[in-house]
């Protein structure tokens, strides 16, 4: 009689949740952690730490550009501030005093962004910030993270930490796969990974997409197109040997990111192959246009940013 193989259970986990179990881990090893937050500890997960360690969790009320200098005058103090709000306010209400009060100075402040791209949902077009990465990359020396999962982005937490200068980091508001969980896994400041071997072309995706373009990759295989996926968790400083990598070896290139088409990965990506490897690329995600109120996952399909929509297009491009 045959013996059944127990299928293992997909846990998902909004990585704004691993934003704020992250902040507690931290503080346990590292007691100079300071978070702020701007009257959304609810909803950006610092409640969690707040609820942990009060002490160290303050309010800023709905002062987001305020917040950011006081976040800049704490690491002047050599403490390490947490400042977190949704990107939109992060990255785009607060871009000055991001750039001029701690890019320019470059201070040791971490942004946690949360409710990112599209997947914010019935918050509409004007929470749906699909600009923020490619805003923060134009900011001499920061870094910027777009974690794939609840693993990745705990890491997150704790890799920005340990770096000395700013950071930014991108959570989203949508519960997703948890697929770093094996023994191997290492999280590494600008170094992507390889998550499946391919020959015929290779998908480079971050954040909530890494794991829609593994779906992806699967549905093509069944009919006969073997793709490589790859997670580029940090957008900058990218991975540049290994997008060279990949695209001598496949000879072709796909993005998919949750962000506008312009300014971020597909940006990154292009930027590199066009000086080091000319190679043609596909770039998915939001195409110059503003999202609008619905249910997440509806309008990452509608977008095409769901395993069924990237795959089509993928097959579309190679055929």
């Amino acid at each position: 009689m045959a013996t059944m193989t127990a299928i293992k259970p997909i846990t998902k986990i909004a990585t704004r949740d691993s934003y704020g179990n992250g902040l507690v881990e931290l503080y346990k090893e590292h007691d100079d952690v300071i978070v702020l937050d701007a009257d959304l500890a609810a909803a950006t997960k610092t409640g969690i730490f707040k609820k942990a360690v009060p002490e160290r969790h303050y309010d800023c009320g709905i002062a987001e550009s305020n917040m950011m200098g006081i976040a800049a005058g704490i690491a002047t103090t050599g403490l390490v501030p947490f400042v977190s709000t949704f990107a939109m306010f992060a990255a785009g209400r607060a871009f000055e005093q991001v750039r001029n009060s701690i890019g320019y100075p470059h201070l040791n402040v971490k942004i946690g962004a949360t409710h990112a791209g599209i997947s914010v949902g019935e918050d509409g077009a004007t929470h749906q910030c699909n600009e923020d990465i490619a805003l923060m990359r134009t900011i001499p020396g920061m870094v910027i993270i777009n974690p794939a999962d609840d693993i990745e982005a705990k890491a997150a937490v704790k890799a920005a930490y340990e770096h000395d200068g700013p950071v930014y980091m991108r959570f989203g508001r949508l519960a997703i796969p948890i697929i770093n969980d094996n023994p191997d896994y290492k999280f590494e400041l600008g170094k992507g990974t390889i998550l499946r071997e391919g020959k015929d072309a290779t998908i480079i995706a971050t954040g909530l997409c890494v794991s829609e373009s593994l779906a992806a990759a699967e549905k093509m295989a069944q009919n006969g197109l073997d793709v490589a996926v790859v997670n580029i968790h940090t957008i900058k400083p990218i991975d540049k040997d290994l997008i060279i990598e990949m695209a001598k070896k496949t000879k072709r290139i796909i993005t998919v990111e949750e962000h506008s088409i312009i300014g971020g990965l597909g940006g990154a990506v292009c930027e590199v192959l066009s000086e080091n490897c000319p190679t043609p690329v596909l770039r998915i995600g939001v195409n110059d246009c503003f999202g609008h109120s619905g249910p997440a996952t509806a309008l990452l399909q509608e977008f095409g940013l769901d395993a069924d929509g990237i795959a089509k297009k993928v097959s579309a491009y190679l055929k």
